[in-house]
């Protein structure tokens, strides 16, 4: 394939619809590899005697793409990496990493722990624009930590959505089902009990009452709401009852389920869907304009780098095969790529607006 073809296809500067945030301050090998395992999946935090997370699909992408960012070949050693990482220092290197990703927009949620970066301080590393996504459990969570009744908890609960949605470019939560209708509210009183005396050891929010309750109010703030769904099939009664309200949803589901994210997306007009790590298969199930990138990124700016890096190669990759096989014309290709690059998400979070009102 033709480096022309490819040029045709060149993608705009990305919006990450969602990440987390980069880690401050300096980290060795083994500090390292425990966020890579992180974000391949594992759930140890080391690697076993003789191997190494490196040794996965992120940590060659991290070989492959960061390198260079920090003046060095591609492909070096991870010693040499982190040798070269530590003699730039985190910040400097961090920014070097995340203004060479080329992304331009940062949806970030918010909620994250201390040690990551806010919207702000992502905002000023990367030299570009970063937009709060309000997380709905660590937000509940700090509302029951200072309210000492049911009735103290529901009222501040409301009062920190209305609240949060002033300034919060979209809501998040976790939310592996969910209900047609609102949860009576008898329900979610007797759920708002439990919890809050289970607060006292830590109790997380997980009891489904208060789960629809807070995903059904964030609703009523017409902001759009980020369903961190696993698999997104059973959310799909509760697409349908909320086709009519004037809020968008769009879906995060994990591996292996995009494409039944995607299938959603195309069935409602009102949902919209992670594009995934494998857009050739995602782009069949939907209409071009209902999916949107992400990197997920956390904790390390590689991985914005890798994320953004893999996704360019595979959407570049894709469009050049459909010019190839006089699919579309070279104009409509960079059309498409730019919908699901930037164009959709600007759409969906009226990132243009809000950056008028911040400017304003």
């Amino acid at each position: 394939m033709s480096c022309a073809v490819h040029a045709e296809v060149a993608l705009p500067p990305l919006i990450d619809q969602h990440s987390h945030g980069a880690l401050h301050g300096e980290l060795g090998l083994g500090s390292f590899e425990a966020y890579l395992a992180a974000a391949a999946g594992a759930t140890g935090a080391l690697a076993p005697a003789g191997t190494s997370f490196f040794d996965s699909w992120t940590g060659l992408a991290v070989r492959r793409w960061c390198p260079p960012l920090l003046g060095i070949e591609p492909h070096c050693t991870p010693v040499h990496y982190l040798a070269r990482r530590r003699e730039l220092g985190a910040y400097r290197a961090g920014r070097l990493l995340l203004r060479g990703a080329g992304i331009a927009g940062f949806l970030l949620e918010s909620g994250v722990p201390s040690e990551l970066t806010s919207a702000r301080e992502l905002a000023s590393a990367a030299d570009g624009r970063a937009y709060e996504v309000v997380r709905l459990e660590p937000l509940a969570e700090q509302v029951a930590d200072t309210s000492g009744s049911v009735d103290s908890f529901l009222g501040n609960t409301a009062e920190a959505l209305y609240s949060a949605a002033q300034h919060a470019t979209a809501f998040a939560l976790s939310a592996s089902f969910g209900e047609e209708s609102p949860p009576d509210p008898r329900q979610v009183r007797r759920a708002a009990g439990r919890w809050l005396s289970g607060r006292r050891t830590g109790a997380r929010l997980e009891d489904p009452a208060l789960v629809q309750h807070l995903l059904w109010n964030a609703i009523a703030t017409g902001l759009p709401v980020q369903l961190h769904c696993g698999d997104p099939r059973p959310l799909r009664g509760f697409l349908r009852a909320t086709a009519r309200l004037g809020t968008d949803l769009v879906l995060l589901p994990r591996e292996p389920h995009h494409r039944q994210a995607a299938r959603l997306a195309g069935a409602f007009p009102h949902v919209y869907a992670d594009v995934g790590p494998r857009p050739a298969e995602t782009l069949r199930e939907a209409p071009f304009g209902k999916l949107l990138f992400s990197t997920g990124a956390r904790a390390l700016p590689e991985l914005y780098v890798t994320g953004a890096r893999l996704f360019v190669r595979a959407m570049t990759r894709l469009a050049a095969e459909w010019i190839a096989d006089d699919v579309c014309a070279p104009a409509e290709a960079r059309r498409i790529v730019g919908l699901v690059a930037a164009g959709t998400a600007r759409r969906v979070y009226r990132l243009d607006a809000v950056a008028s009102a911040a400017t304003g």
